[in-house]
């Protein structure tokens, strides 16, 4: 079983090893220098037994007793402690086989010495001899112990050189440790982590311990792995990102393109033929066919087609609904994807199933074109290989079909508008007619009748007054007739209403004779020309009825100006008959032209009989009469030349 040894049990087995193998190294350092210390004070002590030794000859030959028994005990005490030893000193006889001998046999010869050596005296003194042997003895013990102090000296040096070496090796041994056990992990760690810092989360650590830093390299490892799983996963999130960008920026320029196609095309073939290239582009298609339906959607007319074989187009140039899977739009609510290899048995048997598999083709896309719930045709796309249903395309090519839809329906709306502008012109036409010509030919025939009961009568001057009026009336006829070819309308010349107010009145005095009372109270805003060529042809129309139907003898035009304008032309005629208005077709459209030339200007128009007869045209305009012009000006302009 592999034993887990954790950071710091190594670093105190390694530590305590070393410090264990210190100790007994000093250990044994200090008992050999405590036996090297003992064995010197041995020698001394030794060395003292061959000084007493010939200090008791002279003793013993100069007869002091006192001094010999002294010296004699001194050599039994120092027998006896080299025998017993002594901690405190040290004294410490390094105990062997040849210095055991030797000691015994100092003793022994001491034992036989002594009793001769007590009764010496100066007759009988201490042999030399005996001297010199015990000397001798003493001298091989000593040189026995000094040979094992010299061995013990020898190993002292050597323990102390093995101490030295043992500082080294665990020098380098501490160093390696620790380079082993902690820096290389952490150097392993440490570029790990600037791998990191650079990008690289597929860095690892490879640490076999099973230590703490074992378990930091196995966290380590962990949160790399999870930070490239992140990493990964932003990655691929920034890359469906990007495509989604992509394919949403080509959606988009998609949708300006055919934006600006069909705001640029000005007719239904131009758009359709330009369409079906830009959206066979778009969605990558073979071919393409743009079909227009009718309200009943059995009939798909081919309105435009891009790459479809000339065969196929003739075939299909007018469909019906149930005969192909083109023209079922009205059964879908949306794109329809068609795989022909695919088809069910029933859809098998459609014959245009069998000419688009005939010319190679694959896959069938069709797109409902709609707008406001009503179904206008489809489109068709076709393609050789095989296609998938793709959602995100499909929509893309929905919005394009309801572009396309939106533009046909404003091309069927401005053409709605340039007939209602056409019918606008008319009735412009009508009024000017009305207003300047016709009263231009009534005035002619007066004049014409008064010229036949002229020449009835043979009067001259009469005939020539008339002529010189007709030719006037003629005049003016053709000037109308110019302006109305030049410009399809009448402009005033004048900055001020008043002087052409004074012209149409005294004009009208010459035309029919009767006398106009013009009054004009302040000096209100200048009206704008167009505000006041309208105003002038009320008033006209106002006198000209007068004329042709009051029977009146004086009739008055009062203007005001301020707080508004306003003007009221009244006469003392028969008055004024509903009824008769109505049987008189004539006076009815002058009527309804004056109210629409009042509305046209913001104005607000009054026809009402007097009390005493006559007849009250009242014509109010609003505060601002020009700024009211100019809004009837922008809802009527639906073609170059409404008013």
């Amino acid at each position: 079983m592999k034993r887990n040894w954790t950071l710091t049990a190594k670093i105190a087995l390694f530590s305590g090893t070393f410090l264990l193998l210190s100790l007994m190294s000093v250990g044994a350092t200090l008992w050999i220098s405590w036996n090297l210390e003992g064995g010197a004070a041995a020698v001394n002590v030794a060395g003292q037994l061959r000084m007493l030794s010939y200090k008791v000859a002279l003793s013993a030959t100069d007869l002091d007793d006192t001094q010999l028994s002294s010296d004699l005990q001194l050599i039994q005490d120092n027998l006896v402690l080299l025998r017993a030893g002594s901690p405190s000193r040290p004294l410490y006889v390094p105990w062997g086989g040849i210095i055991r001998q030797r000691y015994d046999a100092v003793r022994a010869h001491w034992q036989s010495l002594q009793p001769r050596w007590e009764s010496a005296s100066q007759a009988h003194p201490v042999p030399r001899e005996e001297v010199n042997q015990f000397v001798t003895q003493i001298d091989a013990f000593v040189s026995s112990i000094e040979h094992r102090l010299d061995f013990w000296t020898t190993v002292l040096h050597a323990f102390q050189m093995g101490l030295a070496a043992l500082v080294v090796i665990g020098a380098l041994l501490m160093f390696y440790a620790a380079y082993l056990f902690v820096l290389d992990p952490v150097g392993r760690l440490s570029r790990g982590v600037q791998a990191l810092e650079q990008g690289d989360y597929s860095a690892r650590v490879d640490i076999n311990t099973t230590d703490e830093l074992g378990d930091l390299a196995i966290g380590f490892n962990r949160m790399a792995g999870q930070l490239q799983a992140v990493y990964d996963e932003l990655e691929e999130r920034v890359r469906q990102k990007t495509a989604a960008l992509r394919t949403e920026q080509q959606r988009l320029a998609a949708l300006y393109e055919v934006s600006a196609l069909v705001s640029k095309a000005q007719s239904l073939d131009e758009l359709s033929q330009s369409f079906v290239q830009v959206v066979r582009r778009i969605a990558g298609a073979d071919a393409a066919a743009l079909r227009w339906t009718d309200e009943s959607a059995r009939r798909y007319l081919l309105l435009a087609s891009d790459g479809l074989p000339a065969v196929l187009a003739e075939e299909e140039q007018c469909l019906m609904s149930d005969t192909c899977f083109c023209g079922q739009a009205q059964h879908h609510g949306g794109p329809q994807i068609v795989q022909f290899h695919r088809l069910q048995p029933e859809g098998r048997a459609l014959p245009g199933r069998v000419a688009c598999e005939r010319l190679g083709y694959a896959t069938l896309l069709s797109i409902p074109v709609r707008a406001q719930q009503r179904l206008l045709g489809e489109i068709d796309l076709f393609f050789h290989a095989e296609q998938s249903a793709d959602e995100a395309q499909h929509a893309l090519l929905d919005t394009l079909a309801g572009h396309l839809a939106a533009a046909m329906e404003s091309l069927r709306s401005a053409a709605l508008e340039r007939e209602a502008a056409v019918s606008q012109e008319r009735a412009f036409l009508a009024r000017e007619l009305h207003d300047s010509i016709a009263q231009s030919l009534a005035f002619m025939k007066i004049q014409l009748q008064l010229l036949r009961t002229a020449l009835q009568a043979g009067k001259v001057g009469k005939i020539e007054q008339v002529v010189s009026e007709l030719e006037v009336g003629v005049k003016e006829s053709l000037a109308d007739v110019r302006e109305l070819l030049l410009h399809f309308r009448t402009r005033t010349q004048e900055q001020d209403i008043e002087p052409a107010l004074r012209s149409t009145v005294q004009k009208f005095e010459l035309q029919s004779g009767l006398s106009v009372d013009l009054v004009f109270h302040g000096h209100g805003q200048p009206l704008d020309p167009d505000v006041q060529i309208q105003v002038l042809h009320i008033v006209q129309e106002a006198l000209s009825n007068i004329r042709k139907h009051a029977k009146a003898t004086q009739a008055r035009l009062v203007v005001d100006s301020l707080p508004r304008w306003r003007f009221v032309v009244s006469d003392d005629g028969r008055g004024y008959d509903p009824e008769v208005i109505a049987q008189d077709g004539q006076a009815h459209v002058g009527q309804q032209i004056m109210r629409e030339r009042a509305a046209a200007i913001g104005g607000h128009l009054s026809i009402e009989a007097q009390p005493k007869g006559g007849v009250r045209v009242t014509l109010e305009l609003p505060e601002f009469p020009a700024a009211a012009s100019a809004r009837a000006t922008r809802n009527t302009e639906i073609s170059p030349y409404a008013t």
